[in-house]
């Protein structure tokens, strides 16, 4: 197949690096929690709160990216996002003390919530929808390996060169990517003097940053249930008053009109249960080998690199699959086998072979893989250009909000899990095992959904002979 004029793979290529650069930096801290904890004087558990300030302010943040770019053109705001970032990285490894860690990731995380969504926005804009698969086939892997190989990343430059380079590594790669940017990145946005809806922007900001922290809270030990249930409480009432608002707004800083299409409402309806679920199996699997099997952190580690192999070893094979069998059945079969899958990992205990253990996440990395591409592209398959960016903007809005609940959801699996193991077979830590089945149980919502697809949905984009 020869390469299409309209897709821009060198641009494609860079808006994946600096993804994936957002992407892993959401977690990373987590495995060099402890020296920082030593050298800030504070506990480890207390770094918790740098994280979370880091997903508030991409959660609040993105849904304004859209009016950015069609205020300001989506090469300048990709360029500005790329600065910030970068700047604010270079303050993070400077840091005297935790105060300003969790100021400076904060500035981090604006950065991050322009940087993605106007870098894919850019990548829309310039590709036609028959190229579309392949050009979202480079966007999809940030996503899937950042969760894996952070703690593993981490860990590495933390015990070599120190936790602060975790951040100064943004700085050469930040450097390049602005280059790169100015040369790749068109200047082809037609600017639009739309005015800012404030209010809307507010209540959508003050819902999302109620119900991540909520969503943060879940995983803390002990859990404050009566602070979760005020913030899912917030986040509903506020969050009704923002749909209202957007319903009814002129101007509103979400456009909704997109989800009066099929292909993009399973695209972040069930596609955002996915997306929850590719955060949280890394996590469940890792809590399993450690604190179920009593598991070194490093061998976890290694262990669930699988789930990236299968991720890589897969990917050439991603979008053939998708041209030649569509997107639902693609879809539809990503989430029976993946189901499968995780209600085979009940199954594994600490003397199963490690090579079945292994061939298990490999599998597992495989589908995630596959499936994630399907909701990936499908989404924007019959999305009109003149909605093209109010739709990119929405859809970031919904993959951050299934991103920041995904360790949460697992975090109360594995409570669930134990509750009952604990309270039926007196082995709390079967519990483990058993949020495996929630997990498979949640799989059925996006399932039972891709089944009402049309059998040529998204046709346009897996047209045959590409």
């Amino acid at each position: 197949m020869a390469p299409s004029a309209t897709f821009n793979r060198p641009l494609a290529l860079l808006v994946a690096a600096t993804s994936f650069m957002e992407f892993l930096d959401g977690t990373i801290i987590q495995t060099a929690a402890p020296a920082m904890a030593r050298e800030f004087g504070v506990t480890a558990a207390d770094l918790n709160v740098a994280m979370t300030v880091y997903l508030l302010a991409l959660a609040v943040c993105i849904p304004a990216t859209g009016w950015l770019a069609d205020r300001f053109g989506t090469r300048r705001v990709y360029l500005a996002a790329i600065g910030v970032f970068t700047a604010a990285s270079v303050l993070c490894a400077l840091a005297p003390d935790l105060l300003w860690l969790c100021v400076f990731r904060a500035v981090q995380g604006v950065g991050g919530a322009m940087m993605v969504p106007v870098g894919r926005l850019a990548v829309l804009r310039a590709v036609e929808k028959t190229d579309l698969l392949d050009a979202m086939a480079y966007l999809t892997w940030p996503a899937l390996l950042a969760p894996v190989i952070a703690p593993a990343v981490g860990g590495l430059i933390t015990d070599t060169v120190g936790w602060r380079w975790i951040f100064l590594i943004n700085l050469p790669i930040g450097i390049a990517a602005a280059l790169a940017a100015l040369a790749l990145v068109p200047r082809t946005d037609e600017l639009r003097r739309a005015p800012l809806d404030g209010y809307g922007l507010v209540l959508i900001a003050v819902a999302l940053a109620a119900l991540v922290l909520a969503g943060e809270l879940v995983g803390e030990t002990p859990t404050d249930w009566l602070a979760v249930a005020a913030g899912l409480l917030v986040a509903a009432v506020i969050g009704w008053l923002a749909w209202r608002r957007l319903v009814t707004a002129r101007h509103p800083v979400l456009d909704l009109r997109a989800l009066a299409l099929d292909t993009f409402r399973v695209g972040n309806v069930g596609g955002g249960v996915y997306r929850l679920m590719i955060t949280a199996v890394p996590f469940l699997v890792t809590l399993l080998f450690q604190a179920g099997f009593g598991w070194s952190a490093a061998r976890a580690g290694l262990v669930v690199i699988a789930l990236f192999v299968g991720n890589l070893g897969i990917k050439p094979a991603t979008t053939p699959l998708i041209k030649r069998f569509g997107f639902r059945t693609v879809i539809v079969w990503s989430n029976a086998i993946g189901a499968a899958i995780l209600l085979l990992l009940v199954l594994v205990d600490a003397d199963t072979p490690i090579v079945l253990t292994v061939i298990l996440l490999v599998a597992s990395g495989a589908i995630r893989s596959i499936g994630f591409s399907g909701y990936n592209t499908i989404q924007f398959v019959d999305v009109p250009a003149e909605l093209t960016n109010g739709a990119n903007t929405l859809s970031s809005t919904m993959q951050q909000i299934a991103t920041g609940l995904g360790i949460a959801v697992a975090a109360l699996l594995v409570r669930l899990g134990t509750a009952l193991a604990a309270e039926t077979v007196g082995q709390p830590w079967l519990g483990y095992r058993w949020a495996f089945v929630g997990a498979a149980a949640l799989l059925l919502i996006p399932l039972l959904e891709a089944l009402h697809l049309p059998a040529h949905a998204g046709a346009v984009a897996h047209r045959p002979g590409r």
